[in-house]
């Protein structure tokens, strides 16, 4: 005579709080749609609304006045007009308007818990095992939650791209005002500084440079969030890396990665850029 185990119902609880959760958050998942959609149109607009080769022109004139780097200029150019070549313009405008509005997102909630999180060592207790989660969690289960708050399309993917990207954006920010030397915070004490003066004058920026690391992660885990979250309608390159697959068209596949990357390093370079100014 056999005995097993009953089943912990670990499954259904988690249904039963997205349930409750769908039902009783509805006006903040409708003014998240809101904003968040009115972000996208506002960004394609912007990117779509001129020929593509002044788009290309215009940003890279703004990449060499932010860089002053030729190699980085000669790159974007070339890049994006390649893209352009491939027929993927409006794919890349779509990806990186979602990567724009979520990182956006995810740096607005990110940064603040972070500062929260270094100075409050008791939030902090409570927050690393949820970001360890968080970063543990294979990133197509994020998609699980999106549908039923948001069901199928962009605003869904953006959701799910803010919540898998979040976690280096507290990370970075903790880490950054913690290692502010403390002699540097006992003198401001000692010159009668309050908590704000010490954080925005010393311990912020101090804590840039490491700051803008984890706004780059967040950026590039953005970015590799597009094509899972393709799954769910996200549109632009991650859709034509998902259509490719289910058609088994390895070139266009490769095509439409390689937008990603063209994308990936622009973004990196430039984020680059700003955390090594002013220090």
């Amino acid at each position: 005579m056999s005995f097993e185990l009953p089943r912990f119902p670990l499954g259904k609880g988690i249904e039963a709080v997205l349930d409750f959760l769908v039902e009783n958050l509805a006006f903040a998942t409708r003014a998240f749609s809101t904003v968040a959609d009115q972000g996208l149109r506002f960004l394609e607009a912007a990117l779509l609304g001129l020929h593509p080769v002044i788009m290309i022109v215009i940003v890279t004139a703004l990449v060499f006045a932010m860089t002053r780097k030729r190699g980085v200029t000669v790159f974007t150019f070339l890049g994006l007009g390649l893209i352009w070549n491939m027929g993927l313009w409006e794919a890349t405008a779509s990806t990186l308007s979602l990567v724009v509005v979520a990182t956006i997102i995810a740096i607005a909630i990110g940064i603040p818990l972070g500062i929260i999180a270094a100075l409050s060592d008791w939030v902090y207790r409570i927050v690393r095992p949820i970001l360890d989660f968080m970063q543990t969690l294979p990133a197509f289960v994020y998609l699980i939650p999106a549908i039923p708050f948001f069901g199928l399309g962009k605003v869904a993917a953006i959701f799910a791209t803010v919540v898998f990207s979040m976690p280096p954006a507290i990370r970075f920010t903790n880490l950054g005002i913690r290692q502010v030397p403390k002699e540097l915070t006992e003198c401001a004490d000692a010159f009668g500084a309050d908590r704000w003066q010490k954080l925005f004058k010393i311990q912020l920026p101090l804590a840039k440079t490491t700051i803008m690391g984890g706004v780059n992660q967040t950026v590039m885990l953005a970015l590799s969030m597009v094509v899972i979250a393709a799954m769910i309608g996200a549109g632009g390159l991650g859709s034509e890396v998902w259509r490719a697959i289910q058609r088994l068209q390895s070139g266009a596949g490769f095509e439409a990665g390689i937008g990603i990357v063209i994308l990936a390093i622009i973004l990196d370079r430039l984020l680059q850029q700003l955390a090594q100014k002013d220090r």
